[in-house]
């Protein structure tokens, strides 16, 4: 391992070597340098990890370099086969200018009429939009008066429109803007001033008027053959609460909760009804639901290099290898392989284990006998779980829906990570679970093509997405 360019492991090494051979050194002194040499591994252990070789995110990598990529040979810019986003003209515009000439300015002679060049420019414009109903009053001869109805969602005598709260919720939810940037953007571009209670009010609308939505997309990811779950740690009010998603690739529920395991799991209730396919990275309580299990082949990825990088365990650089290979032969044959095949991989795989068990054995049973389990290696603990859960760790190459990784999972739970970098935490549990329930199924409509915008406009309009009816 080097820092810098200093081997410090030699130097560790040299320094034991050196502590050995040394006879005049007291044993306090020695006893006090040896433990001196143990922190300096440990603490190396620590700083080397990166996301790479652990779960650490890439991030929080020193000195992170963008990867260098080879000059290509095709030009610059956009490919004969690349579907560019260049501006297109459109048959019907919103407006139309007509520019004429002036024949004062033009030579003498006969001109006829032939059309018009068109140039069109596409722009924006941010504008507050207020309309007042009138409702007419009639007062007949005994002086009774009447009134005619205004419209059911029309209630106050001045109140915020649909449009105005799906777009605050938008922001909120899905651009993750804290309430006072909103604040200052519907000051600064509107001239509306709004008070965070109203924006508070309208995230609390979307979350009541998706009740529904969410049992809804509970039920799909119960049906589904295979489903992704994964948990991360949250901040509510200054205390470490755990946000849970379940999703596939059409829906993705998310749900804030006190506690990470069973309890939390259960009071959610779609693992406790599944019966598929669950992706998950080998976190123990999720082995307690009754359903087929995949394992994360990118955990175990990471884990092997840390292995190797730290531990020089050649066995797991030699699987990581083998691993890779095996999902590249899994792309070629378009998603699965057939049983043959997949067997002779599954033969190298054992084969690869069965020198590690001799390069990493167990640890020696200690002599005096203690209760639990004798404390194994990070290499060891690996190369049991990759050894006892066989099936679970090659299932991607036998099922088609099974993914090599659960990074779906990971991925769909990436905003909670933003969202806490800018917001810092969740002022109330009520507000986490509006953030859960909302960003849900903002996700889920992303997934299925519908934009969050008319996502959104559809919430405080009174209805869902065709697909979630």
């Amino acid at each position: 391992m080097k820092i810098d360019n200093i081997d410090v492991e030699s130097v560790v090494k040299n320094t034991q070597q050196l502590l050995e051979a040394e006879r005049g050194i007291s044993p306090a002194l020695k006893s006090a340098l040896e433990m001196i040499l143990l922190l300096v591994t440990v603490l190396l252990n620590r700083v080397t990890l990166n996301s790479k070789n652990s779960s650490k995110p890439p991030a929080s990598d020193p000195n992170r370099k963008k990867g260098s990529r080879k000059k290509s040979d095709k030009p610059s810019g956009g490919q004969k086969s690349h579907k560019g986003t260049t501006l297109q003209k459109i048959d019907n515009p919103d407006e139309i200018e007509v520019i004429t000439l002036d024949r004062s300015t033009l030579p003498k002679g006969q001109y006829t009429d032939d059309g018009f060049e068109t140039r069109q420019v596409f722009d924006i414009d941010i504008s507050r939009v207020v309309t007042e109903y009138q409702a007419q009053r009639l007062i007949n001869e005994k002086g009774h008066c009447f009134i005619a109805p205004f419209p059911d969602n029309i209630t106050k005598a001045v109140q915020y429109g649909n449009g105005i709260k799906a777009h605050i919720v938008y922001l909120s939810q899905y651009q993750l803007l804290p309430y006072k940037r909103i604040q200052e953007y519907f000051t600064d571009q509107l001239g509306m001033p709004i008070s965070e209670g109203s924006i508070y009010n309208f995230n609390k609308q979307a979350y009541e008027q998706l009740a529904e939505f969410e049992a809804v997309s509970k039920e799909h990811l119960v049906a589904a053959p295979c489903i992704h779950a994964d948990e991360t740690g949250i901040n509510i009010n200054g205390k470490r609460h755990w946000l849970h998603g379940t999703s596939n690739d059409q829906w993705t529920h998310f749900f804030p909760h006190a506690k990470r395991g069973t309890e939390a799991m259960n009071d959610i209730g779609i693992l406790p009804r599944y019966h598929g396919i669950l992706c998950h990275d080998h976190w123990k309580p999720y082995y307690k639901y009754d359903c087929t299990h995949s394992l994360c082949n990118a955990h175990h990825i990471r884990e092997l290099t840390r292995a190797w990088e730290q531990d020089k365990q050649v066995w797991a650089l030699e699987m990581k290898q083998l691993l890779e290979k095996m999902n590249d032969a899994v792309n070629d044959a378009g998603g699965i392989l057939p049983h043959k095949e997949a067997e002779t991989w599954k033969i190298q795989y054992r084969e690869l284990l069965g020198k590690a068990e001799i390069k990493c054995p167990p640890p020696d049973k200690p002599k005096e006998v203690k209760r639990g389990r004798t404390k194994r290696s990070k290499a060891r603990n690996l190369l049991e779980r990759l050894i006892d859960f066989e099936e679970d760790v090659l299932r991607f190459m036998t099922n088609a829906c099974v993914p090599f990784t659960n990074n779906a999972a990971e991925n769909s739970i990436r905003m909670t990570k933003v969202q806490q970098k800018i917001s810092g935490c969740f002022r109330s549990t009520d507000g986490a679970k509006i953030f859960c329930r909302v960003r849900g199924y903002l996700a889920t409509c992303r997934k299925q093509g519908v934009s969050a915008t008319l996502a959104m406009t559809l919430v405080f309009e009174g209805t869902l997405p065709e697909f979630a009816l």
